[in-house]
């Protein structure tokens, strides 16, 4: 084996994790209460979910027909690459770095230290200098293990995901078996025809938001055994169980909180809300606990992830190539796993996180509407790839995630200008670097 090469030593259920692990992220307790704010009907509710969760489901679909032929470290950056040439997937890899993981993993260590705290009060600090350093600590704490190898990145992966699914599992069943919630929620609100299709629309951001993380496997095919067979079945029953959990979690939140009881002011306490009003205000502390240990499970697939494209970019000589290197025992990317965590540590203490969700929603939108359309361009380009997985329901599978994820993106610039435009920009910012690092790269 190739002194700088990746090793495959991760199986089904490590790839599995990952996506779960992805994908249950700060999405599912912040989009619940505010999708009840706004549009104040459980149904609308229950068919975001549900319409979502298709679409994840037929993105992991196309992503399972092209991490199977194109296994290699990367994911998308590799699709790019081979449909459009470098700069787009030059562009990818540069938006992820920013955009698709430090920023999420500083989101999401900012959480998991805000539940941790706030039992104990220390979340109070209006500055939040105490949950960012709590963050910190966490990043790096989750970091350590993953910079000795694939053995440790297994355990602190698969361990921490087993206790966030059954966390929620145990809410979700304990909830309607011994909690205080109340049929009657579910037909509380206005009605579906006062909805409007704006506000549907702009609430689908934020559904797809918590869904994200689909394609998760795929950033690491490079590492993964048996990569034809694998890949495709832990990108498929990864979302299939997510997809089960939200539609259970969202029954679970409107069976516990009336929506009257829901505003924007706490909206992003709708979980706390419902443990409480199903069992109590020490259930409610000991689940803040709990949830703030689960966070460490996306901690720790992102710091899988994302650098996993770094190093093929930097193979390509389209990152410092520093990136490029393994550890000769680990066998793993440390020094691009090291600037990402470093990244996200920085992010923490620059940034108000007031509109994160919607800057990267539309970053991450963009870009999945070019991988997704990878699949059609490489069926022209290259027919007689191989292809161990061929996407069921071609063409039609990939046309639907394309126009819903399309009307989602224009309708974003028109209902949120300023982190559209923002977030455009910082993908353009792209292309000036890459044409004077390839300038570089040349002299």
């Amino acid at each position: 084996m190739a002194k700088e090469e990746l090793q495959r030593g991760f199986g089904l259920s490590t790839s599995t994790y990952v996506v779960i692990a992805s994908m249950i992220g700060t999405g599912i307790l912040v989009s619940p209460g505010y999708m009840m704010a706004s549009l104040r009907n459980y149904p609308v509710i229950f068919g975001l979910w549900a319409l979502g969760g298709l679409l994840a489901f037929c993105g992991a679909l196309c992503v399972a027909e092209l991490a199977a032929a194109l296994p290699r470290a990367g994911g998308e950056y590799v699709y790019l690459r081979e449909a459009y040439g470098p700069m787009p997937a030059f562009l990818s890899g540069w938006t992820s770095f920013f955009v698709g993981f430090s920023a999420p993993l500083a989101v999401t260590g900012y959480v998991a230290a805000s539940y941790l705290l706030t039992p104990f009060q220390l979340a109070e600090d209006e500055t939040g200098q105490m949950v960012k350093i709590a963050a910190a600590i966490i990043i790096v704490a989750v970091t350590l293990p993953n910079l000795l190898g694939h053995r440790q990145s297994a355990w602190t992966q698969n361990l921490t995901t087993i206790l966030k699914l059954g966390l929620f599992v145990v809410l979700v069943v304990a909830a309607f078996l011994f909690g205080d919630g109340r049929l009657a929620h579910f037909s509380q609100g206005q009605p579906v025809g006062k909805v409007g299709l704006g506000t549907a629309a702009t609430q689908l951001f934020y559904v797809m938001f918590a869904y994200s993380g689909w394609n998760a496997a795929s950033y690491m095919a490079g590492e993964v055994k048996n990569p034809a067979k694998t890949l495709p079945r832990s990108l498929l029953l990864g979302t299939g169980l997510v997809i089960v959990l939200y539609l259970a979690l969202t029954l679970t939140f409107a069976y516990a909180v009336p929506l009257a009881g829901v505003g924007f002011d706490n909206a992003e306490q709708v979980p706390q809300i419902a443990v409480r009003n199903l069992f109590g205000a020490k259930a409610s502390s000991v689940f803040n606990v709990v949830l703030g240990l689960t966070f460490l499970s996306t901690v720790s697939a992102f710091i899988i992830t994302g650098p996993r494209i770094y190093y093929a970019m930097a193979k390509d000589g389209l990152f410092p190539s520093l990136a490029g290197h393994v550890s000769p025992k680990g066998r793993v990317p440390i020094y691009a796993m090291i600037s990402q965590s470093a990244c996200a540590i920085i992010i923490l203490f620059v940034t108000d996180f007031q509109n994160l969700y919607q800057y990267t929603s539309v970053g991450l939108s963009v870009f999945a509407l070019l991988f997704i359309g990878a699949v059609y361009v490489l069926r022209w380009r290259r027919p007689d790839m191989e292809r161990p997985f061929r996407l069921p329901g071609y063409p039609v599978v990939p046309a639907i995630f394309l126009v819903v994820i399309l009307f989602m993106t224009v309708f974003a610039f028109k209902q949120w200008p300023k982190p559209s435009a923002y977030s455009l920009g910082s993908i353009l910012a792209g292309i000036p670097v890459y044409y004077v690092w390839s300038f570089v790269r040349r002299r």
